[in-house]
């Protein structure tokens, strides 16, 4: 992140209290009242993304927790929705919302549906709300060897998801937009469809299922080989397989 200053909270249209984990040059800590909400700043020598949002997650103390990254602007009434989601849905662990972009190809919510495992891994987490209960007391974190700043460029918010699902948490998705996502950064670990991402898919889809795991990198291939990934099929599957088994 290589934040200097509170600006980001502004930026982002922060409405509540908040935990900002910046990762920099430095240690250190303080904390601010903006617009009447506690914003605590954690100051960090290190990287990587699991990592960043863990060293939030162990320090947050409110019910419902949301994540966010740093290139998000949060919509005025953000708070009411995920209340309103919260409330509508009583028996949600986690309720993954709708972000807004340009151009986007993100899965967007129509409709409010049980999120289970045929469909999950569609969904990132900067638009997931938890409950901290939840969360804590079924010891779930993110997997501090994938996402940027790792050796495995993504994925540790599928595996989080993956683990709440294992844990027997109740995940929905709801039509409600709570934020709008910028794109206007570069992004420090999202090369484009390379090798190296379609070798990390095949790493992260093992590390999701042992069981299932080539039939994940089947459906993969298939559905990405031609559009994204721009191989043909047998070479998209055959890098995918290759990195889960090195």
């Amino acid at each position: 992140m290589n934040q200097s200053d509170d600006s980001l909270v502004t930026k982002m249209n922060i409405k509540t209290d908040a935990i900002i984990c910046n990762q920099c040059g430095h240690i250190g800590y303080h904390e601010s009242i903006i617009n009447d909400n506690l914003i605590k700043y954690f100051d960090f020598n290190e990287k990587g993304v699991g990592l960043n949002r863990n060293n939030a997650l162990m320090r947050a103390s409110g019910d419902i927790c949301l994540f966010a990254d740093d290139d998000m602007v949060y919509v005025d009434n953000y708070s009411e929705l995920v209340d309103r989601a919260f409330n509508e849905l009583p028996k949600a662990d986690v309720i993954i919302f709708n972000l807004i972009e340009d151009n986007s190809e993100r899965y967007f919510n129509t409709e409010i549906h049980r999120v289970r495992w045929y469909n999950y891994l569609r969904y990132g987490t900067a638009r997931v709300a938890v409950k901290l209960k939840s969360v804590k007391e079924n010891n779930i974190y993110f997997n501090q060897c994938f996402g940027g700043g790792t050796e495995h460029c993504h994925g540790e918010d599928n595996i989080f998801l993956t683990d709440c699902l294992k844990k027997g948490l109740k995940i929905y998705a709801v039509p409600y937009p709570i934020a709008y996502l910028k794109n206007t950064r570069e992004s420090t670990w999202n090369k484009g469809y390379n090798d190296k991402y379609i070798v990390d898919q095949g790493v992260l889809y093992r590390t999701i299922s042992k069981r299932f795991w080539k039939l994940l990198c089947l459906r993969d291939s298939l559905v990405n080989y031609k559009h994204n990934y721009k191989k043909g099929f047998f070479e998209a599957y055959r890098l995918m397989t290759k990195g889960s088994m090195d």
